[in-house]
């Protein structure tokens, strides 16, 4: 073979002229004549093998150039074939490329094939793919999901073909090719051929998808061989990054190549080329739109998750992205972080370097919690969850880290306040620490292990401390002395000293011991107290003694060094490190066992208290975070109330202190209309209370009924309502703990079973909750309930009497709906005769909760007993004839006594004495007897009557006959008519009949209520003879409920209440009344409608509790249109800095529910300002602006600012004083101020142009230009300048000193209309101004009518004089406790009533 083939650039290239010796294609075949010469090629294929391609290569190319028009059969044909050569040749190179005895012809040939059958195969691939991605678009479903057909071609299955094309690359590639080339050198376009055809699959929008999975298998692979054998390695890493920027699509496919080629083709490299290039992206280019910093992002994210550990290398080139602008890129870098933690740099065994890096990228997350973003911050809390959770963050750091999340919790993002909850939980449910976290449990612990470790290092510094030195450190320290002692004792010596040194000599002879162990003992004694020259003498010695002593073996050659080694020996002994001596004891050695066990107790003690102390520091950590959810738990947003719900549930299972509060503040949420927020409280508490553990199906009973009381325990009334929805709903599922439940209730409640009384009162509760699900639960046991609860021993038991009425309360109609005869027992049952019993005793005894028992028993009385008026009747004569009993008892006594001591004393006024008490409890008695009476007339007669009116319409309409019923027919429409219209008559005539009993019968003479209205009249109205506090709460209320009879009634003691309520000096009295004048103010609108102002006039109160109280009841009546918004809000805006947090947040949610109505808060605000910012007020302008800035925040329509500027810019006109202008300025400034409100400020410059002078002015609107400079356009900004200018050079300068003619003649040329417009405004918008009731005309425009200070038109009260003194006696002083008759406010302004049925509170 002559010629060689070269892989071209393009296609056309194999047609024109080459170089030598360099194939041409000699004939491009027509498309008519490609199928033809395929089955030659074919044919041949199967004959001559895959060396057929040097033959065929032009059909295939023809195949190439007529792609387009070709048919799909021809297409697929080609495709097989060249399938077929690749395949084939990787099946026959293997041979070939072993054999050493290969000419260079056959290797061209082989070769050749292999390029052409390559070449050919992808780019026929390439087109095909191309040609697949343009019919998907123009076949894309369109409606209804049906896909079009594809333009009269037949389907080519291109998914599978391709595959097939894949496997076949790999198959030849794989094999070591490279030798078919001289020196081994593959040239550049024989790899860019095959790269270009697998990035051009790569660009397919569904290669990411699951179906695409092999396809995308088949690429990496392919890309793999040619990256380790083919050197591509630079040529990928480039192409990743220029494929990442056009198709987002492709950041997990290529992190998942990366993954591959690095860890399987072990090309680490290729980790750190891509690495590379995507960190030398500068912040600049990131931020321009199409960078690809999402796909950059993204890849980065899922290669940190496959291979975190190849990451480390190059994080450095990653970490400069944290201080780049793109937020994307910093989370990126954050997940990458924290892959690495979780699955690298964990545990225990990392050395030091890996523990630098591990701090040095914990610091850097850490850093990121603060991030600008709150995505980037939301994020790494996430990250923080998955480290935390994986049990990967140091013990060290969790206190740090888990201050930050909490601190987190007040962030502004919403997912950031998620991610930080959800954090919190990981904290709790993977805590190191303890299973359950108690700061209160933790305390004792705590201070006792401290005390031990108190009492520890006492007695180890009270055994005074030896300072312990290794032998051999004191050994050195001796040793220089030690060697001048033992070469002097060597040196030779004069004739007198040597008659010195034998005597010595002698005297170590005789300390000389019986061996040589001894004399070692002895010589190191020497040495410790510091005897040398004895040391060296008695060494010396003893080696004559003991020649053969392996101790003294060595002083056969007597030298300084010999000896000096001898004695070192003895001294430090054979172990060095285990010789120690002490400085100042006897030379014994301390034992060190000893020590080290005192020292081991002593850390381990220390150990103990600090893990004592971390775990209270985290469980108080947990305390304070839930304080702070327990809040968010009533957010508008739903997956924040998910989440901290979902933490309470997680709180309450490790027992953190105050977990409780959290799952009951839960609980009203059950009501929520939101249904996720309510299933979510439901599992909560199935969760938490309702799916018990337990062996048997009675250990699950007891747990179950055991957690639902702990969670009643001190319930207020509405937890025990929203408890009741939630387990209403386990009753009535079908499970099989019910029965058991309910036989365990029943034996706690009876005392079956030992058990306190609070958990009685949760058991009998919990039955009543039974019931509404499953009536007979409580109606077969009624005769039990009476016997026990209800029987002998009722007064020793009021709550568990009154919770049992609250259970029997269950199985009346009022809790379920019923449209049949209702259901009611006959008066001689039981229960009525229990209830009476209990009620008409307790009224005579000082039990404090005889009342809430007798209110209950009262309601129940009306509910289930047939002629319910006739026993409370007989109970009201009872319980009076029983207090009068005891009076005349206690009148005797008295009398006894006092006619011993005084006989001078009158019979009568010691005959008089009543106890407060008692008296107090009958008219508690007596006005929930009217209150029910009232009830029970308007709501169980009144459907009475309807239900037998309509069974009489029902059966007169059975009885006509057939004639009747075409007659009907015929005149339908007539009588559909008439039929309405009998029927409202009829409802008419039932709610008159009510109204005329209410008025006239039940407060008749021959009526036992009327008996008590006198006496409840006289205890209101002598408040210094009847000044206990329960008697006068219990008349108080009492009077109210008995007013709430008629209007008349009403009418008649409406003055009296008032009295009550601004002047009795009891607090709980004021408070009471304002809840009962509430309740009035329902029932009759229109008579308590003068006396509004009153009841605003408790929002002042000097008591807080009464404070809170009106807030409470005034925001119910307005919120709910009962009362009239009007100026007296701004007794509510003061409570705004009530110096109560708790009344402040009651104000506050008054005008957030205020803000819902149609420009409510913009309609008062004039009256508002006009009231706050009176002298006579003198309200300090810190609490004026405090007030203003929450109210203005309301104010977000550009019309009601453009508006509110107008007026109070005019009201600058009347405002008489400093303070006023400065309050009017400061709110001005408060307004979020628009261009209309600009031009509108500009227009009214005359109004305050001469107050800018004051600072408390000019401060204020000069805030407002710079406000408003921000952002604003070229225009805009250069008004607001020349507007700032103005101000400051009135300011500066005064009014006068700047409004020169000049500026006139200037501003009438420039807007000669402008100034005319101001001063036309007012009166054109609003015609003629109007004057207020006791003022005069004012001079300026109507406008600031609504901001002008009231003037003290009324005249002052009469003072009213009042006897709070026992010594009241006569009719007429108790009558002067009463407003006077002028003192009554007078009807202005009628309200209609909405319902012509008086409205009751339940």
């Amino acid at each position: 073979m002559s010629w060689d083939f070269f892989v071209p650039v393009c296609l056309g290239d194999l047609v024109k002229t080459g170089g030598i010796n360099q194939y041409i294609v000699q004939d491009v075949l027509s498309p008519a004549q490609l199928p033809s010469h395929l089955s030659k090629f074919k044919a041949e294929l199967r004959s001559q093998g895959p060396l057929c391609v040097l033959k065929h290569f032009d059909t295939g190319y023809s195949v190439l150039r007529h792609c387009n028009s070709v048919e799909i059969g021809v297409k697929e044909d080609a495709l097989e074939l060249l399938v077929q050569v690749v395949s084939s040749l990787a099946g026959s190179l293997p041979a070939l490329l072993v054999s050493t005895s290969v000419d260079a012809a056959e290797r061209k040939e082989n070769l050749n094939a292999v390029k052409m059958s390559i070449y050919l195969l992808c780019k026929l691939t390439e087109i095909l793919e191309s040609n697949s991605y343009r019919r998907t678009i123009i076949t894309a479903p369109g409606k209804g999901g049906k896909k079009g057909k594809s333009g009269g071609e037949g389907p080519l299955q291109w998914d599978s073909e391709r595959e097939k094309v894949l496997q076949a690359l790999v198959q030849l590639l794989q094999l070591d090719i490279r030798s078919l080339w001289n020196l081994s050198l593959v040239e550049e376009e024989f790899i860019s051929c095959v790269t270009c055809c697998c990035y051009k699959l790569l660009e397919n929008p569904t290669i990411s998808h699951v179906k695409s999975k092999p396809t995308r298998d088949g690429i990496i692979h392919l890309l793999g061989v040619l990256i380790k054998k083919y050197n591509h390695l630079l040529g990928a890493s480039v192409k990743v990054i220029q494929l990442l920027q056009h198709f987002e699509q492709l950041s997990t496919v290529f992190a998942q190549a990366v993954s591959v080629w690095s860890t399987e083709y072990g090309i680490r490299a290729i980790v750190g080329e891509v690495i590379r290039e995507i960190g030398l992206k500068s912040s600049e280019e990131l931020a321009r739109e199409g960078s690809g910093v999402k796909a950059f992002a993204s890849f980065l994210s899922e290669l940190g998750t496959l291979v975190p550990e190849l990451m480390i290398p190059n994080i450095s080139v990653l970490i400069t992205h944290l201080e780049g602008e793109s937020h994307t890129m910093r989370v990126a870098v954050c997940e990458v972080l924290g892959e690495i933690l979780v699955r690298v740099l964990c545990g225990d065994g990392l050395d030091e370097s890996g523990k630098a890096d591990r701090d040095r990228y914990f610091d850097t997350l850490q850093e990121h919690l603060h991030d600008v973003h709150s995505h980037v911050r939301a994020r790494v809390l996430q990250v923080y969850a998955r480290i935390v959770n994986s049990k990967a963050l140091p013990l060290c750091r969790y206190s740090e880290v888990m201050e930050l999340a909490v601190g987190r919790l007040m962030d502004k993002s919403i997912n950031a306040v998620k991610n930080a909850i959800q954090l919190l939980a990981a904290f709790i449910a993977h805590n190191p620490y303890s299973c359950k976290l108690s700061s209160a449990d933790l305390k004792k612990p705590l201070e006792k292990e401290t005390t031990k470790l108190r009492e520890l290092k006492e007695k180890l510094e009270g055994k005074a401390p030896v300072a312990v030195i290794k032998a051999s450190e004191l050994w050195d320290a001796m040793a220089p002395e030690l060697l001048v002692t033992v070469r002097a004792e060597l040196e030779p010596t004069s004739d007198s000293e040597s008659e010195q040194q034998n005597k010595e000599e002698n005297k170590a002879e005789e300390e000389v011991e019986e061996d040589d162990r001894a004399t070692a003992v002895k010589v190191a004694q020497y040495l410790r107290v510091n005897k040398y020259r004895n040391a060296v003498r008695l060494c010396i010695r003893a080696h004559t003694c003991f020649p053969e002593s392996e101790v003294f073996a060595s002083l056969s050659t007597l030298t300084p060094d010999t000896l000096m080694n001898t004695m070192a020996l003895i001294f430090k002994g054979a172990d060095e490190d285990a010789a120690e001596v002490s400085q100042n004891l006897p030379p014994t050695p301390q034992k060190e066992g000893e020590k080290e066990g005192e020292d081991g107790e002593l850390k381990k003690q220390e150990m103990l208290v600090q893990y004592l102390k971390d775990t209270e520091t985290f469980a108080l950590q947990v305390e304070r975070a839930i304080s702070v959810i327990n809040s968010m738990l009533y957010w508008k947003s739903t997956s924040v109330v998910q989440e901290a719900m979902q933490f309470c549930v997680t709180v309450c299972e490790f027992g953190v202190a105050n977990s409780v509060s959290g799952v009951r503040k839960m609980l009203p949420l059950v009501w929520s209309t939101d249904a996720a927020i309510k299933d979510a409280v439901v599992q909560a508490y199935r969760r938490l209370y309702l799916n018990p553990q337990g062996d048997t199906v009675r250990t699950k009973a007891q747990t179950l009924v055991d957690s639902l009381s702990e969670l009643m325990v001190d319930a207020s009334l509405g937890t025990i309502q929203c408890l009741e929805e939630i387990v209403q709903e386990f009753f009535g599922s079908s499970s099989n703990l019910q029965s058991t439940v309910v036989q365990v209730l029943w034996e706690r409640f009876t005392g079956k079973r030992e058990t306190s009384g609070l958990n009685r009162r949760a058991a009998v509760l919990l039955l009543g909750m039974a019931a509404r699900a499953e009536r007979e639960v409580v109606l077969s046991n009624l005769d039990t309930l009476c016997s026990v609860a209800l029987g002998e021993k009722v007064t020793e038991d009021f709550l568990l009497a009154r919770d049992t009425v609250i259970t029997i309360c269950s199985i009346t109609d009022h809790s379920r709906q019923s449209k049949g005869t209702p259901f009611r027992l006959p008066q001689d049952h039981q229960l009525f005769s229990c209830l009476t019993q209990a009620i008409a005793d307790g009224v005579v005894m000082e039990d404090p909760y005889w009342q809430s028992f007798m209110e209950q028993a009262v309601r129940l009385i009306y509910f289930l007993a047939e002629s319910p008026d006739q026993l409370c009747s007989r109970l009201l004569q009872r319980s009076a004839r029983l207090l009068l009993d005891q009076i005349a008892e206690g009148g005797d006594i008295n009398k006894d006594a006092s006619q011993v001591e005084d006989g001078s004393q009158e019979p009568g006024e010691s005959g008089e004495q009543v106890n407060c008490v008692c008296l107090a409890q009958l008219l508690a008695l007596c006005g929930s007897v009217a209150f029910w009476q009232v009830s029970h007339l308007e709501r169980s007669v009144s459907a009475e009557l309807r239900r037998r009116r309509g069974e009489t319409e029902e059966r007169e309409e059975k009885e006509k006959g057939p004639s009747s019923k075409t007659k009907q027919a015929a005149n339908e429409s007539t009588m559909e008519e008439d039929l309405g219209l009998i029927g409202a008559s009829a409802e008419d005539t039932e709610a008159e009949l009510i109204r005329k009993i209410c008025e006239t019968e039940l407060l008749a003479e021959e009526n036992l209520l009327c008996v008590f209205l006198p006496l409840l009249v006289r205890v209101c109205s002598s408040p210094g003879r009847y000044s206990h506090p329960q008697l006068a709460t219990a008349a108080c209320l009492a009077l109210s409920q008995y007013m709430m009879i008629s209007p008349s009634a009403c009418e008649e003691n409406i003055r009296l209440m008032f009295t009550v309520l601004e002047r009795s000096t009891l607090p709980v009295v004021r408070a009471n009344a304002i809840i009962a004048l509430g309740d009035l103010t329902v029932r009759f609108p229109n008579i308590l409608e003068p006396w509004t102002q009153n009841l605003y006039a408790r929002l002042s109160d000097e008591v807080p509790s009464v404070r809170q109280t009106a807030v409470t009841v005034l925001t119910q009546l307005v919120l709910k249109d009962v009362l009239k918004v009007k100026g007296q809000v701004s007794e509510v805006a003061v409570l705004l800095i009530d110096p109560e947090p708790h009344i402040a947040s009651l104000a506050l949610n008054f005008f957030n529910e205020l803000a819902g109505k149609d420009n409510a808060i913009y309609n008062l605000l004039p009256d508002i300002i006009s009231r706050l910012s009176d002298p006579e007020r003198a309200m300090t302008s810190e609490d004026f602006n405090t007030i203003m800035r929450q109210l203005f925040s309301y104010i977000t329509k550009e019309r009601q600012t453009e508006s509110l500027v107008e007026k109070m810019c005019q009201r600058f006109r009347t405002a008489k004083t400093e303070r006023q202008w400065c309050d009017l300025a400061m709110s001005l400034s408060l307004l979020s101020m628009c261009e209309r409100g600009f031009k509108r400020l500009q227009e009214c410059w005359e109004c305050y142009s001469d107050k800018l002078t004051e600072p408390g002015v000019y401060q204020p609107l000069l805030s407002i230009a710079v406000k408003l400079r921000r952002g604003a356009k070229a225009q805009f900004k250069a008004q607001v300048d020349e507007f700032e200018k103005r101000l400051t050079a009135v300011h500066t300068r005064g009014l006068e000193n700047v409004e020169s003619p000049e500026m006139d003649e200037e501003n009438l040329k420039e807007g000669s209309s402008s100034e005319k417009t101001v001063a036309q405004t007012p009166m054109t918008s609003r015609g003629r101004a109007r004057t207020k009731r006791g003022q005069a005309k004012p001079s300026v425009s109507s406008r600031s009518d609504d901001f002008v200070t009231p003037q003290k038109s009324r005249k002052s009260k009469k003072a009213i004089i009042m006897t709070f003194s026992s010594e009241e006696e006569e009719e007429e002083d108790e009558e002067d406790a009463v407003m006077a008759e002028s003192e009554t406010p007078k009807v202005t302004t009628p309200i209609a009533r909405t319902s012509r049925r008086a409205r009751l509170r339940n």
